[in-house]
């Protein structure tokens, strides 16, 4: 191992999120098909940019996201926009990440970046601090460090996937990334993407695996363990924290990708394979995308089912029989 080595302890609750990550995994992987299931793939590629970007204050929601994505015309911020576009320019070409090379970085944060940011697929010559909303969680290495900072980073990085597990070499990445800050902007959002393409590597489940969406819902707690590291000198409290949300997320998945909808009645499977998570749909619409014509065969045997099990909402549910009623999958 080179002189460089990003500080950090491996202790029995990393062990033991390592050992619960790596079984839900294989348990995954064995029983779901993934490239069979290209509406769910999709959807959580959407969760991922969406979430990445909500945790940079781009507000746009998950549908007017999902509609940039799909060529519609969005009413929002030209800027919020673009960094939907070019999130998912990036994403769409996470599986040809070298996630040891710096100029692929650099290269990613110029896709990233495009359009919105100056030095875009550079990195910073100004000074700079990570933030959560306004509050100034630490001021950044100078600009003059960078490079060198970066090129011992990544050094190490290439030696360490050796002997360092992928889940702890991730997320020690991560909170170094976030620390040295290496770029005028688009730092946490690079620190996500590669977050996941060093996993993908590992697993390439995980480039279909929105862990950005659970770094969201708990974006108080991801900043506060960045700042306890920072505190601390070390980023072990950033790894445990990061592999408890992956485990938590893959539990979701678990669920979602059908691990136990292989005990469904298959109408509700089916019914459940066309749908995208989040989109309200008429029943027209389902019959369509069943290619069914009988009406109360399709409420019988697909949707009636579906609702009882908890698997399909309705939007309007005190009044089913609404003409404005829509289901969404849960």
């Amino acid at each position: 191992m080179g002189e460089y080595k990003p500080p950090f302890t491996i202790t029995n609750k990393i062990l033991s999120y390592v050992s619960s990550i790596s079984e839900k995994i294989g348990r995954i992987t064995a029983t779901s098909n993934m490239e069979t299931k290209p509406h769910l793939r999709r959807n959580n590629r959407i969760k991922s940019i969406h979430s990445s970007l909500k945790i940079e204050a781009n507000s746009l929601t998950l549908g007017q996201v999902r509609d940039v994505i799909n060529g519609k015309i969005v009413l929002g911020e030209k800027k919020e926009i673009q960094e939907v576009k070019n999130a998912y320019a990036a994403y769409e070409h996470l599986s040809e990440i070298n996630p040891c090379n710096v100029q692929h970085l650099k290269k990613f944060h110029g896709i990233m970046t495009k359009y919105l940011v100056k030095e875009s697929g550079e990195f910073r010559s100004g000074e700079e601090g990570v933030f959560n909303g306004e509050q100034c969680i630490f001021m950044a290495p100078p600009a003059r460090f960078v490079p060198q900072l970066m090129e011992e980073l990544f050094a190490w990085m290439q030696e360490a996937q050796e002997d360092i597990h992928p889940l702890i070499l991730s997320s020690v990445f991560h909170y170094e990334f976030v620390f040295i800050h290496p770029f005028s902007d688009g730092n946490g959002r690079m620190a996500r993407l590669w977050h996941t393409a060093i996993l993908a590597k590992w697993k390439p489940v995980f480039e279909y695996i929105p862990v950005e969406s659970q770094i969201e819902k708990f974006q108080d707690e991801y900043y506060e363990a960045i700042s306890q590291c920072h505190v601390a000198g070390e980023s072990t409290i950033f790894i445990e924290f990061m592999l408890s949300q992956i485990d938590k997320i893959l539990t979701d998945i678990s669920t979602q990708i059908g691990e136990q909808n292989k005990y469904l009645p298959e109408p509700v499977q089916k019914l459940l394979e066309v749908m995208e998570y989040d989109v309200p749909y008429t029943s027209n619409a389902l019959m369509e995308q069943l290619g069914l014509k009988a009406r109360e065969g399709f409420r019988r045997n697909y949707l009636h089912p579906a609702i009882e099990l908890n698997l399909i909402q309705m939007t309007i549910p005190d009044k089913p029989n609404s003409r404005n009623q829509r289901y969404v999958k849960v």
